[in-house]
């Protein structure tokens, strides 16, 4: 059921994994990374996130720590972060340092996403020396790392800061439970949050904010939704901006390989195996596109759903301008309902959280 008083998350942000595109060098990718960082910034977003992915050909983005730094040097007032860091991937004393650094470089604009995924195979794995017990250890590995950044631990984490980036659990498995035990903010992303329960709730999210135990970081739980998301003019137009991603992740089940974004034209499901035309449609089917007002409808609906105190974007595009318009027109949304108005986006510069 719809409420006609039904009204958008608070804030929006990106995730931007830094695809890489056929027939174009790595490194461009990285670039428009940072080209779409400064555009955020420019039409009102509130965070810019970069993700850790070790060894995929389709991804540029492996270390976010480094993309973070080049995105804060090339901005003023959006916040930074990692969506995120795969903990099993690092010692907690390094992450920290990290963190730490880069937040007295850029003062109230760091944000310190955490993650337990693994690497996306088993060499990847071998070469990162981690495995499943890895993990395991997430929670044991996170609370060690909030000691490091709020100075309880026996090891003092240089540089030292007045201000602690806010830290933020990706939500796979048991990490909500995580996030509600640490009193950290969780970000929860993918098919599960189109699954409703009969009373049209996120049974995961509810228990998160049921068991969430405040903290230094966050005195309230705080729930980002993370979503494919594509705006264009026609509904068809949005779709063809996530169809190259669904299609690239179709074939990675079905080659172990996800590869670099190819351009799609209107023969998009040609050369797909069954098995793979429906993984395109699962993707789709838990992806928001459309024309602006579609896309308000849709959102408007997952906030009611999910409770959502922020939206963040995720899903790549091959079509860079098509993607910039999409952030443009997304922007839009928000902007025309008053979500970044000149109030909000003064406070996002002086890095409240």
């Amino acid at each position: 059921m719809v409420h006609a008083n039904m009204s958008l998350p608070a804030r929006i942000s990106i995730l931007d994994r830094a695809n890489t595109r056929v027939g174009f060098p790595p490194s461009d990718a990285l670039h428009l990374v940072l080209d779409r960082a400064v555009l955020a910034e420019e039409v009102g977003y509130h965070r810019f996130w970069v993700a850790e992915h070790h060894a995929v050909p389709g991804i540029a983005g492996s270390v976010p720590a480094v993309l973070m730094a080049a995105i804060a040097g090339r901005t003023h007032s959006i916040r930074v972060g990692s969506g995120g860091i795969m903990l099993p991937n690092h010692q907690p004393l390094v992450v920290a340092e990290q963190a730490a650094t880069l937040e007295a470089l850029h003062p109230g604009r760091i944000d310190l996403g955490l993650g337990r995924s693994l690497g996306f195979t088993q060499a990847v794995r071998q070469a990162l020396r981690n495995g499943k017990l890895d993990a395991e250890r997430f929670e044991d590995d996170l609370t060690e790392l909030l000691g490091y950044l709020c100075g309880s631990a026996s090891v003092t984490v240089r540089p030292r800061n007045a201000s602690l980036p806010p830290v933020f659990v990706l939500a796979t498995g048991s990490g909500i439970d995580v996030a509600a035990r640490a009193g950290l903010a969780v970000v929860l992303g993918g098919p599960a949050v189109f699954r409703a329960d009969q009373r049209g709730k996120i049974q995961a999210l509810e228990r998160y904010r049921a068991q969430f135990r405040p903290s230094r970081w966050f005195a309230e739980p705080f729930v980002l939704v993370a979503v494919n998301v594509a705006v264009g003019s026609s509904r068809d137009d949005a779709r063809d901006l996530l169809l190259p991603e669904a299609i690239a992740l179709a074939r990675s089940r079905t080659t172990g390989e996800f590869a670099a974004l190819a351009p799609v034209g209107r023969a998009q499901g040609s050369g797909l195996t069954p098995r793979e035309l429906a993984a395109v449609q699962s993707s789709l089917a838990t992806s928001i596109y459309g024309t602006a007002a579609e896309v308000r409808h849709q959102l408007e609906s997952l906030a009611e759903t999910t409770g959502a105190d922020e939206l963040l974007v995720t899903g790549g595009a091959f079509d860079v301008a098509g993607q910039s318009e999409s952030d443009r027109l997304l922007a839009g949304i928000f902007s025309s309902s008053g979500h970044m108005d000149t109030e909000s986006l003064s406070r996002a510069g002086q890095g409240l959280r």
